[in-house]
């Protein structure tokens, strides 16, 4: 577990902590990752049409903040904002991994599973298997599992997002916690995609590192998770690579723009090594602006994304990239959007080849799942697709995809529920490189 970084003088004149587990020396347990009072910020430096590296890992500041809401929030973020300023220490990928015990998954998954033993099971979903996924010899290695999910801040479920149909007692975060454990634990994915994460430091990282990843966090400048009383700190982004399988050449963080100006939405962008062939794969994840009238800025935010990944990519041509001199991209996020939006057609029709892998869990290959959300609120029932894995159509290849659970399976009441933890279906596909023709 990263042990706790020295804040801002601002900061941790208002309160200070440390991190439990490694200054005891005891192995680390999410059962003791409950500290509804602590509220850290990354200090990631955030840059938009500009690009900068931050190194081989992005490393945050840790700081406990009293509960807050409404002007205390913003003091908060004018503070946050502040620190997002300072540069950051460069160090190495392995900042993660010091004073961690390794856990266990399977011992992990049981321990969710026993947690969760009063609440209903998750969906069952199968994994499918394309009619144009390649054959074995013409693939470059084993395939890379990806997770692409929205996990629901736990200060916008119990204190702003108004599910009506979601009894409270679901949303509680020592049981839901090990509902978002659960479904990671079992599909074991090699890279993991996360937006909405206001527990990253005192949840997932720790947990993440002692399972074999590397993780990196990025906040909201102005996250609306400030605003809601006993808050966890600001929601982001956060990307987990497993260890094992890459190894990572740099990291980026980028806060979106639009029409020249920053905006309140961010993306992380990492070049990682395959420790088994050799090839790079750049992966992205990023959270659009949400809301109906938004579409306009939603547009202009992924042109700025796109417009950053082709430098990126260009810039960061390896020498195992594929003919024709693409990197291999995967861009994963809750981009809001249907379909039938200018900034889906951005990403469909970009010069980096890209294309959306769940286009392949429908009978022509080209239609999006009906829903990747579905949720129940004050102003009414909402089921739309707006969560999409991207990825380089001729150098990547879609092995297979976790399957959409039906309206029966959902429920009723919809999402978040009892057996699912946010109002958002995780994503997930086998993704292979294509042989070199």
């Amino acid at each position: 577990m990263n042990p706790a970084r020295r804040c801002s003088a601002l900061l941790s004149q208002a309160c200070i902590s440390k991190l439990e587990g490694s200054a005891t020396g005891r192995a680390f347990s999410p059962a003791s990752a409950v500290l509804p009072s602590r509220c850290h910020y990354p200090g990631g430096q955030t840059v938009g049409r500009q690009l900068q590296s931050v190194g081989a890992s992005t490393t945050g500041h840790d700081a406990s903040v009293c509960p807050m809401g409404n002007n205390s929030s913003r003091l908060f973020s004018a503070l946050a904002q502040t620190l997002n300023s300072i540069p950051l220490d460069q160090t190495d990928e392995n900042l993660d991994q010091k004073d961690v015990i390794e856990l266990d998954p399977d011992q992990l998954l049981r321990e969710s599973k026993e947690a969760l033993r009063r609440r209903p099971a998750r969906p069952h979903r199968d994994l499918i298997y394309p009619k144009e996924a390649l054959p074995c010899r013409h693939k470059l290695g084993p395939s890379v599992r990806v997770i692409q999910w929205n996990i629901l801040a736990q200060a916008l479920g119990e204190g702003k997002d108004g599910f009506i149909r979601c009894p409270l007692e679901a949303l509680n975060w020592k049981e839901r916690k090990y509902l978002i454990l659960e479904e990671i634990l079992t599909y074991r994915p090699d890279i993991v995609c996360l937006q909405e994460v206001d527990h990253y430091y005192d949840t997932f990282q720790p947990i993440m590192a002692s399972l074999g990843y590397h993780g990196s966090f990025l906040a909201k400048p102005w996250s609306p998770c400030l605003d809601v009383e006993q808050n966890n700190g600001p929601d982001g982004c956060a990307l987990f690579y497993r260890r094992s399988r890459f190894s990572l050449q740099t990291t980026i963080n980028l806060r979106l723009s639009a029409m020249m100006l920053p905006t309140n939405q961010v993306a992380i962008v990492q070049i990682l090594n395959c420790r088994l062939t050799g090839q790079q794969l750049c992966v992205a994840v990023t959270h659009l602006k949400a809301r109906s009238g938004w579409e306009r800025l939603r547009s202009a935010q992924g042109a700025d994304l796109l417009q950053s990944l082709q430098s990126i990519t260009s810039k960061t041509r390896g020498s195992r990239v594929q003919s024709g001199g693409t990197n291999p991209l995967v861009v994963c996020g809750d981009f809001n959007a249907e379909p039938s939006e200018d900034v889906y057609r951005r990403f469909r029709s970009s010069p980096l080849g890209l294309d959306s892998a769940y286009k392949l869990l429908s009978t022509d290959g080209q239609t999006e799942p009906p829903y990747t959300t579905w949720k129940i609120r004050s102003n009414g029932e909402s089921c739309s697709t707006l969560d999409y894995i991207w990825y380089t159509r001729n150098v990547l290849s879609v092995d297979c995809l976790l399957d959409i659970p039906t309206e029966e399976q959902i429920g009723p009441d919809r999402l978040p529920s009892f057996h699912y933890p946010s109002d958002h279906l995780s994503l997930l596909c086998d993704i292979s490189f294509r042989e070199a023709l």
